[in-house]
């Protein structure tokens, strides 16, 4: 069973047809149709590594500002309870606690897999971030995943490898500053020939400017360890930008190809009002 990265960005985007819904549209009918999905949300940040085990998970609106369209969206996919004891089995020793009520589907999740899987009937079931945790813990963790592929289960990773919303200028709709290219392409880089050392980035020049927050970098860890784990890793980008200079919509696939998307256009413009930082995201 494949698994990918997908570079979410503004929650908006779970309304629009654009280059980068229509790759994560593509990929979802390219896939094999898999037992279950589990998601890496960057918006599931936590103090603890846990999953979601609740058999019906609710459709979590973790923004303000944006139009009240986008809080009726609802994705009524089920969820997989017996998933929880599959993941805590496979990565043993590490602790994965059991999250019956408090969490359920976030935009991270519903707004690509919306595109992805439209009709909402796979059942889905989220990975936490362990916040007190180090990168080489998330990579590692990722690598003890793989077993669930060959379980009919798709694993998919939702975050920002750039992400800086301070650093946003909604007038730059589709373009990057230098340093958010220059980081991107460098973990682009990473990602494909060496995702084993895919945690080293924090070393790099310009990653306290492209992850002030490792929330929405983390996730890519997750894709990382599960491709340095495989023999022969065939990692592709699925499709790859810029949104607003400072955030990179970079996304990827393992174990498959997918046909070119046919979407034109690329990140939405934001509504009326809404903060020039992003802090409402």
């Amino acid at each position: 069973m494949p698994a990918a990265f997908l570079g979410h960005g503004n929650p908006m985007n779970a309304l629009e047809v654009n280059r980068y819904t229509s790759a994560w549209r593509a990929f979802g009918a390219a896939v094999p149709r898999p037992r279950a999905i589990l998601v890496v949300s960057a918006h599931w940040y936590i103090n603890a590594t846990a999953v979601t085990a609740m058999p019906r998970p609710r459709t979590i609106h973790d923004f303000y500002g944006f139009p009240q369209e986008l809080f009726e969206v609802q994705y009524p996919a089920p969820g997989l309870p017996e998933l929880a004891e599959e993941v805590s089995d496979v990565v043993h020793p590490t602790w994965v606690g059991a999250d019956v009520d408090s969490w359920g589907i976030d935009h991270g999740t519903w707004s690509v897999l919306m595109h992805a899987f439209p009709d909402a009937t796979i059942p889905v079931v989220q990975l936490s971030i362990n916040a007190d945790k180090p990168m080489d813990y998330h990579l590692q963790l990722g690598a003890r995943l793989a077993p669930l592929r060959r379980r009919g289960v798709l694993i998919v990773a939702s975050g920002n490898v750039v992400h800086n919303l301070r650093g946003m200028d909604w007038a730059l709709a589709d373009d990057g500053f230098d340093w958010a290219r220059r980081f991107d392409e460098d973990a682009k880089a990473r990602m494909l020939t060496d995702p084993g050392e895919y945690a080293a980035l924090d070393a790099h020049g310009d990653f306290h400017r492209a992850v002030p927050t490792p929330d929405h970098f983390i996730p890519a860890l997750y894709l990382a360890g599960l491709a340095a784990a495989t023999d022969t890793p065939d990692t592709e980008v699925l499709v790859d930008g810029y949104a607003y200079g400072s955030l990179s919509m970079t996304a990827y696939t393992l174990g498959m190809s997918c046909p070119p998307a046919a979407g034109r256009g690329g990140s939405p413009q934001p509504p009326p009002g809404l903060p020039p930082d992003g802090s409402n995201i």
